[in-house]
């Protein structure tokens, strides 16, 4: 592709389709609600007039230049998360699906329909309200000149971090789609048993414009969790003694004995831990769970209703406890360390848990998005 590609990205946060991306694409438009994001975005984007900060319901398509490539949206997920309150696309939040659609609609109706929508949320979609949201939104891709497809990708195949996403990626009826690109039944790892269940309960008429995306996996992971923790972190505090000791003192003697195998592993060991509250006969305790197998749990905000990570690092008898710091989470996205976070942690924590897996968009484009759309490129400089 000569001319760099181009893509409207909706709920933008700070641009981590963006980054995924990468520089051989151009963005025309971006929109995210949050003017917090927003300082972000442009701390690190820099492009006047491209972001708006606002109500998606308020974009007006005269302010989305000539005809996208892509338009990416990865609408909130709070309603559809099985953390959150359950309103699925009926939600406040989630419920921005349509308005988004109604402005791919519209540029169907000006003749400007983007050739690719990929879609990314939590994988919560698949089971919210029975299977009905996700049967909506497979409605939506056929009702609206689409085919489409969708794939469960973990960024733990790409960077040290537990964060299952579904991605859902539509493209124009008139795009040729090579025979390599699709396969005639689902296939592992990004066709997990959790979608074929859902893809079952679609109705036959969205069904008939459903791919199964055939894209292969990455290399495997070398990196661990280990890997990118700061010795010396700027937004965080190490815990003193007392309050590590308060930490593991909530340990259940099933994570206990987690944290005294890992003092036996004869290297640094670095353990996520989660506060939660459990019922112990019938007691409800505050428990601190932590977890050894080299990655971090998934990043959550307050809002998807779980609390921040703590990290515990075990150098043999030596336990030190803290906050997982902003530039760790960042780290964790995929995001590079020249990345601008917001100098105030709770704003960068709720930015980057907020985000989608960086490498993860990457690996999409390479190896789907980028080939669907070299092929039509082609085919419109022969027309020319």
């Amino acid at each position: 592709m000569k001319d760099k590609p181009s893509f409207y990205e909706f709920f933008a946060g700070g641009g981590m389709a963006r980054a995924g991306l990468g520089g051989g694409w151009k963005c025309a438009f971006s929109n995210d609600f949050d003017f917090k994001k927003g300082l972000t975005y442009q701390d690190n984007w820099g492009v006047p007039g491209v972001l708006k900060i606002g109500d998606i319901r308020k974009v007006e398509t005269t302010e989305l230049p000539g005809v996208a490539d892509l338009a990416w949206a990865s609408f909130p997920c709070q309603d559809l998360s099985l953390a959150g309150g359950g309103a699925g696309l009926r939600g406040e939040r989630s419920g921005t699906f349509y308005p988004f659609w109604d402005i791919v609609k519209l540029l169907i109706s000006e003749n400007r329909a983007p050739r690719v929508v990929a879609l990314e949320n939590v994988t919560g979609t698949l089971t919210s309200h029975g299977g009905m949201d996700f049967e909506a939104i497979c409605q939506t891709f056929a009702d609206n000149g689409y085919r489409y497809g969708a794939l469960v990708i973990d960024a733990a195949l790409f960077v040290p971090h537990s964060r299952p996403r579904l991605f859902i990626v539509g493209v124009r009826d008139n795009v040729e789609v090579d025979d390599t690109m699709v396969s005639p039944g689902p296939i592992e790892p990004f066709h997990t048993r959790g979608l074929q269940a859902a893809y079952d309960r679609v109705n036959d008429s969205a069904k008939s414009k459903w791919l199964w995306w055939n894209m292969p996996t990455p290399p495997h992971r070398t990196t661990v969790f280990a890997d990118l923790v700061e010795d010396k972190p700027e937004s965080v505090q190490w815990h003193t003694s007392i309050e590590t000791a308060k930490l593991l003192g909530q340990m259940s003697s099933v994570n206990k004995a987690k944290l005294d195998a890992a003092k036996r592993a004869g290297r640094r060991m670095v353990g996520a831990v989660y506060r939660r509250t459990r019922v112990e006969e019938g007691v409800k305790h505050q428990r601190a769970e932590i977890r050894f197998d080299d990655l971090a749990g998934c990043l959550r905000t307050p809002a998807g209703g779980s609390s921040r990570q703590v990290i515990v690092v075990v150098d043999g008898d030596r336990v030190r406890s803290r906050l997982i710091s902003s530039r760790e989470t960042a780290r964790l996205m995929g995001l590079d360390d020249h990345y601008i976070l917001p100098k105030n942690y709770n704003e960068a924590y709720h930015l980057t848990g907020d985000g989608v897996a960086v490498p993860v968009v990457r690996h999409l484009a390479q190896h789907l998005i980028e080939p669907l759309l070299q092929r039509l490129r082609a085919k419109d400089a022969a027309a020319a």
